[in-house]
């Protein structure tokens, strides 16, 4: 039987879930559309006092700003791995507990990553626009891509995706190499730094956490040790590239190219992406797909009823 609606803990909606999970959280907690709001500053002065867990994502996350409005607050519940974006040390100088949902995404992640690479060499994107603007009837031939096999593939941050990542460009049968915070126990070749894996690999694949930490890891001294052939590819977070050195050296063609799911001022990027030919854009989605997106909303629910009902929290930060 469900609690009486006065009894429900209040929560703050800064971003929806997916329709199923947002009607399980109707029926546990009394919600506030934060996200919906015409007046958000006016819906905080009227709630906030009341409000005790936040549901969020990477997009907005959550400011420690917000943390003074919300004086009752238990719980920020994140629908997405990193927490970049969520003030969790804040969070917890305040006794609020942060949940994210790892795990539940690392194979779509990795198939995007992948994707990226194969649009990269094999110029799927490429192809497409050739057959659909007439090119191939009227010239013949497009022009040729890259082979994947034997290519050696550099991963910044070899964790969860990272590792997932390296099966699937080991089952295309490319070289892995990788740089982390420490040796790993794979079959791998590790590099001391991002510069030294740079100038070693033919694609350098970024899958490491964004942060304070993280901050243009790779810069324009990483970029200038790439191939000019060199593809970067990052799925990661914007924040770790030097988005100004990353377009100069695309403007220079000083590499290849760059397969970019993630930017910096998500989802105003800099307008000179959009008008570089060797650069593959993809709207921050490679979790983008019906399947992931439930389980992360779903785990975001059970946080929550875990929380609520004295249980342990199934993915705390």
């Amino acid at each position: 039987m469900s609690q009486p609606r006065s009894e429900q803990p209040e929560l703050l909606v800064l971003r929806a879930l997916m329709p199923a999970q947002m009607e399980q959280l109707e029926q546990a907690f009394r919600l506030h559309r934060y996200d919906l709001a015409d007046e958000p500053n006016a819906l905080l002065d009227a709630v906030g006092s009341r409000i005790r867990g936040v549901v969020t994502g990477g997009v907005p996350g959550f400011k420690a700003e917000m943390l003074p409005r919300l004086p009752a607050l238990e719980i920020v519940s994140t629908s997405s791995v990193g927490t970049d974006s969520i003030a969790v040390a804040a969070c917890k100088e305040k006794g609020v507990y942060v949940t994210n949902t790892p795990e539940v995404l690392n194979d779509d992640v990795a198939d995007l990553a992948i994707g990226l690479v194969l649009n990269a060499l094999r110029r799927l994107g490429d192809g497409h626009e050739y057959v659909r603007s007439g090119q191939w009837a009227q010239r013949g031939m497009m022009p040729l891509g890259r082979t994947l096999k034997g290519k050696r593939m550099g991963i910044v941050g070899l964790g969860r995706i990272g590792l997932e990542i390296a099966k699937r460009a080991e089952a295309m049968k490319m070289e892995i190499l990788y740089t982390s915070r420490s040796r790993k126990d794979v079959p791998y070749t590790y590099h001391a730094t991002p510069a030294e894996l740079a100038a070693n690999c033919d694609v350098l694949m970024l899958a490491c956490p964004g942060g304070p930490e993280t901050r243009h890891l790779v810069n324009a001294s990483v970029l200038a040790a790439m191939h000019k052939d060199a593809w970067l590819i990052n799925i990661s977070r914007g924040s770790v590239v030097d988005e100004a050195a990353l377009i100069s050296a695309l403007e220079r063609k000083a590499i290849g190219g760059a397969g970019l799911d993630v930017f910096d001022n998500e989802p105003h990027i800099d307008a000179r992406f959009q008008q570089l030919e060797n650069v593959i854009l993809f709207p921050h989605h490679a979790s983008g797909t019906i399947e992931t997106r439930t389980a992360m909303s779903q785990l975001v629910v059970d946080n929550l009823k875990a929380h609520f009902s004295g249980q342990p929290l199934p993915t705390p930060v």
